[in-house]
Order: C-alpha cells, then structure tokens, then sequence
C-alpha cells in the first residue's frame, strides 16, 4: 500500500513538472479573419464580367484585377477588401457598383501528434479545434483532450492553450495533440 501511494505521488509530480501554462484561445465567434496569401477569392460585379472571376492572393499580399491592376488584399478582413474594391470601381470605373466577394477556398490547415489521421485539412470558416479533430478522425487514447498545442501561421512556435469546445483555429495554423502522459 506504501509502495503504491508512493508511486501515485511520484506520478502526480511528475505530472506537474511537465504541465505548462495555457491560455484560453479566443473563442469561433469573437475570430475575425484577415485574409493572407494563399486565399482564394470570388469577385462578382454586377453587369461587368470584365472585372468578375476569381483570384488568389499572392506572395505580396496582392490580387491582380484586371483594368485595376494590383490591389493590397492581405491583412484585410473580408468587409474591407470589399469596401476598398467598390469604391475603386465607383470611383474610376463603374458609377453605381455593386459587387459580391466570397472567399472561395482558405489556406489548408494542418493537425499533427495524437489523432487518428494527422495530415493537411481544408479549412472551412467558424472552424474549432474540435472540428478539426473530428475531421481528422478523432482522438487517439493516448491524447490529452485539454491541451492544444498551436503555431499560428508567420510565427516562429508553437503555444499551448486551454482545449475547450470552441477553441478557433485559423487558414495557416499548425495544431498539434499531444499526449496525455509525457
């Protein structure tokens, strides 16, 4: 019996020399996406083709519309880009614009360590962490369901943070489950 209490205490501490500080992450509502390179937009101007189509952002963070030119697209929410478009083609182009801009297709994002199928996921918008794990097959036995490891992109490591229902995760992010005993 002394043996064993022993044992369990020596786990315990072990346990809290490997645990490590976690933040909350913001939650899926509160996320506003900027869009980056890589994203593939939607452009749809009313009675103008010449300006419809789709097109990816690039390297620089531009989309290159035709007549326009290049126009700084990444860092900007959704909302912006499209304000930013309409009052270009209102300004030099077409006099009552009205346009449509949907994000066609995000970044991948990728999930790693303690899931059932590890790899390159599409990201959908509103996307949780959870979601993701249950796109990626679920939860090995070995995972730790409370803490998420994730390095968002453009920054240089990752962070752990608390695992809870609607923990976000953006286009870009690389999230690793680790396992529940180190």
């Amino acid at each position: 019996m002394l043996f064993r209490t022993m044992i369990l205490a020596g786990c315990a501490m072990l346990m809290g020399c490997a645990s490590t500080a976690t933040r909350p992450l913001p939650s899926v509502d509160l996320v506003e996406y900027r869009l980056a390179p890589g994203d593939k937009l939607r452009l749809d101007v009313f009675r103008e083709a010449g300006f419809s189509g789709e097109y990816t952002i690039n390297d620089q963070g531009m989309i290159g519309v035709p007549e326009m030119g290049d126009v700084r697209a990444a860092g900007k929410t959704l909302a912006q880009l499209r304000s930013d478009l309409t009052a270009v083609l209102r300004r030099d182009y077409v006099r009552n614009a009205r346009i449509n801009l949907d994000v066609v297709s995000y970044r991948p994002i990728y999930i790693l360590g303690e899931v059932e199928k590890p790899g390159e996921y599409a990201f959908a918008g509103g996307m949780s962490v959870y979601a993701l794990v249950a796109k990626a097959g679920g939860f090995t036995y070995r995972a730790n369901a409370h803490v998420v490891w994730i390095r968002h992109a453009g920054e240089a490591s990752e962070a752990a943070y608390e695992l809870t229902s609607g923990a976000s995760v953006l286009p870009g992010d690389t999230v690793r489950i680790g396992p529940r005993y180190i």
